[in-house]
């Protein structure tokens, strides 16, 4: 651990350590990993994460308000309900792999090239956000909310259970495969046997 001042960590580890109102995590943090931490229900306005990874951690409903998040990694953690359209989008860049993230929403936040592989993101809201060329790599998106979203270059090929209305969103060259682009359709009401 190095800290230059009462403001910074740098390149700690956390261990199962659990961040409420008694312990509550501020300032910034940088090159840090958090492996099997609690955030769930901590407020966690205002601290700064740079190039840091947590892993099996449980953020369900954890306040994320004027939160910075950069180049952050979340592993195999519990994200149920966060409100990512509250961090700070000033070089905000995430990565999820293997996350479960029910009722997530990250309204209108710019998530160019962001990856979401083997994520639970059912009935998450992506409304008005920007995720051009991001990936959804065996992800299912069960009532997925997907509203004047852009998603030009957007890879879906390997996702499930998506529902995109093509009249309401952006889609050039996203991707797509068989059977799964009948996700497109049932807007439209359209009966595929």
């Amino acid at each position: 651990m190095n800290k230059g001042n009462a403001d910074l960590t740098e390149y700690r580890t956390f261990e199962n350590e659990v961040f409420d109102a008694g312990n509550q995590l501020s300032g910034s943090y940088e090159e840090c990993l958090f492996f099997g931490c609690g955030f769930t229900g901590a407020e966690l306005s205002g601290a700064t994460f740079r190039n840091c990874t947590f892993e099996q951690c449980d953020f369900t409903l954890a306040g994320m308000k004027n939160v910075a998040l950069q180049q952050v990694v979340f592993r195999q953690c519990k994200l149920q309900g966060v409100q990512f359209g509250e961090c700070r989008t000033f070089l905000l860049e995430l990565r999820f792999e293997e996350c479960l993230m029910r009722f997530s929403t990250f309204l209108k936040l710019s998530l160019k090239e962001t990856v979401f592989r083997k994520c639970e993101l059912q009935e998450a809201d992506f409304t008005e956000a920007d995720l051009t060329g991001a990936s959804f790599a065996e992800s299912d998106l069960h009532k997925a909310m997907f509203h004047h979203t852009i998603l030009e270059k957007a890879d879906f090929r390997t996702a499930v259970k998506y529902s995109i209305n093509p009249e309401t969103n952006r889609l050039k060259k996203a991707r797509f495969s068989l059977p799964g682009v009948t996700g497109l359709l049932e807007t439209y009401g359209i009966e595929i046997e």
